[in-house]
């Protein structure tokens, strides 16, 4: 390869970690978040069981901007202490709603135009990656740390969404996972912006 085709050399001296200060200058703060535009992608929780799992939901849900989560089943909604503190301070911004029936959810998600996927395994699913502009709005099922997203709810869904796994694993932690497709999905979105 010459070296007109190489990349620019790296140097770790040209990085600098930005202060407390300068973050706070570069951030939202919580007014601004209330009225900020948000990517239309809605995380759906059914019988998520660890209060931990939900506020670090909900601080990723905050991260990428999401438009709302919509907690179901048994998951715990704020206000909780287990929440908060994995949350720090995002149950207090990222929208969220309550539905004891995650099918009255769906429901009323596609009603509104949205395509529902179950984060699942699943024959015939599709990687983060094929996601287009046509997908949006979207909403994610994402379902109980040891038993996914159920059959019944799988079979209401537009269809499964599959983070591709290349270890020895075939899972991820539930609040891990919501982390790899909330930041694929809003890459794509904004990738793909007409």
């Amino acid at each position: 390869m010459s070296a007109d085709h190489r990349s620019p050399k790296y140097d770790i001296r040209d990085v600098q970690k930005l202060t407390y200060e300068q973050l706070t200058q570069v951030r939202l703060t919580p007014e601004e978040a209330s009225t900020a535009v948000r990517h239309p992608i809605v995380a759906v929780l059914l019988d998520i069981r660890s209060l931990y799992n939900v506020g670090s939901i909900f601080r990723t849900a905050d991260a990428f901007g999401i438009e709302r989560l919509i907690l179901c089943g048994y998951t715990p909604a704020p206000p909780r202490p287990e929440i908060a503190k994995t949350a720090l301070g995002a149950d207090a911004v990222v929208p969220f709603s309550v539905n004891s029936s995650v099918h009255n959810a769906i429901s009323d998600l596609k009603a509104n135009g949205y395509r529902v996927y179950a984060a699942e395994i699943a024959h015939g699913s599709i990687q983060p990656e094929a996601l287009q502009h046509q997908h949006f709005p979207l909403a994610f099922v994402f379902g109980n740390e040891l038993s996914g997203v159920p059959d019944s709810v799988l079979a209401v869904c537009d269809g499964a969404i599959e983070i591709p796994m290349y270890g020895t694993k075939h899972s991820l932690n539930v609040a891990v996972a919501v982390g790899v497709l909330l930041s694929s999905a809003v890459n794509r979105y904004r990738e793909t912006l007409p």
